[in-house]
């Protein structure tokens, strides 16, 4: 894959993503009070707003306040240049590689931003779940983290397949 081709499919995916989750969150931030929940489809899809002050399931939120600020602004930062230059660079990245590096940038991106623009928090506020088990609040963004993260196991999968022995 080109380098042209892989700046395009990274900043289409980054756009279409970051837009939809940046919509998305002011719209929930100005429709849904703080506290509420409305419930969709027999209790399964639940929209209630919550400020996430830490990573995937509120993992470090409460950590000092510097420390967190530092790894989830300072590292998140970090490891996503590295996985924009991995996929802009790398030689050995294909096509499936660069959309599933795709998404999880994105995502990541636009979680940083929101990140920095409050004070260190993420706008969450989708639930899915059936009786007690439920998943943790999520938003647009961490819906394409997921999904990149599936297309990169998926694509493994494939290597897998494809190796002699």
């Amino acid at each position: 894959m080109s380098l042209l081709k892989r700046v395009l499919l990274m900043t289409v995916i980054s756009v279409t993503c970051v837009g939809c989750d940046q919509a998305t969150k002011s719209l929930a931030r100005s429709l849904l009070p703080e506290m509420q929940v409305y419930s969709f489809f027999g209790d399964a899809f639940r929209l209630q707003l919550a400020y996430n002050r830490g990573a995937f399931l509120s993992l470090g939120s409460t950590l000092p306040e510097h420390v967190r600020q530092w790894l989830l602004v300072g590292g998140v930062g970090l490891v996503l240049a590295a996985i924009l230059c991995y996929a802009l660079f790398s030689r050995l990245a294909r096509s499936s590689v660069v959309l599933g590096i795709a998404l999880v940038f994105a995502g990541g991106v636009s979680n940083l931003a929101d990140r920095i623009v409050l004070e260190g928090s993420v706008v969450d506020f989708m639930n899915l779940g059936i009786g007690t088990l439920r998943t943790g609040i999520f938003n647009v963004a961490d819906i394409a983290i997921m999904a990149g993260f599936f297309v990169l196991l998926f694509s493994g999968f494939a290597d897998l397949k494809k190796a002699p022995g």
